[in-house]
């Protein structure tokens, strides 16, 4: 009984420390041919409601055009991730207790899936928050630097400045202290 509680929880911890990895087999060819191409500034993120996230990278800023006056966690995330699924409760947690001055906006990095598949999955979760289905969620990913693993959250202030980038599963508590920070400055 020990042997199986001290297992789980060794999976437990390895799983909270780490995130999935996203690399692409190919993506060490491909990097040095996307830095000679100038990458794209400007993104259209159709979202899973058939609306239009409006992005757009200025010099070190994010700068979302329908969220004026918020704080944005621009979330990249799988639907086979194991912590990008951990994180959803704290999430809809989060985008609950400060909806007057923070939004959450997951971007999803998972080709071959339908917009049903997502739908369901958006229920099962009950998520309360954006998800973006669109290609250039993909397009986005490798304007950001790339993605190396997921989940990958940045916290973006209401002028569109990244305050905090976190890379695998993050304790709510942890997020919850660097929003109430940025809604100081």
């Amino acid at each position: 009984m020990q042997f199986k509680t001290l297992a789980f929880l060794s999976i437990l911890s390895i799983l909270f420390f780490a995130g999935c990895d996203s690399k692409d087999k190919n993506e060490d060819t491909n990097e040095t041919k996307i830095e000679k191409i100038e990458r794209k500034t400007e993104f259209q993120l159709k979202t899973t409601n058939n609306t239009i996230v409006d992005l757009k990278l200025e010099d070190e800023k994010i700068v979302l055009k329908d969220y004026p006056n918020k704080i944005v966690l621009l979330n990249f995330f799988a639907t086979w991730c194991p912590p990008c699924r951990a994180e959803i409760p704290s999430l809809i947690k989060l985008q609950d207790d400060y909806k007057n001055d923070f939004v959450v906006i997951s971007v999803l990095l998972e080709e071959m899936k339908s917009n049903e598949e997502i739908l369901d999955f958006i229920k099962n979760f009950e998520i309360n928050y954006t998800v973006t289905t669109s290609s250039e969620n993909f397009d986005l990913a490798k304007s950001l630097g790339g993605i190396k693993s997921i989940p990958t959250m940045f916290l973006i202030d209401k002028d569109g400045n990244i305050f905090q980038k976190y890379v695998g599963l993050v304790p709510a508590e942890m997020m919850e202290i660097d929003i109430k920070k940025v809604l100081e400055k």
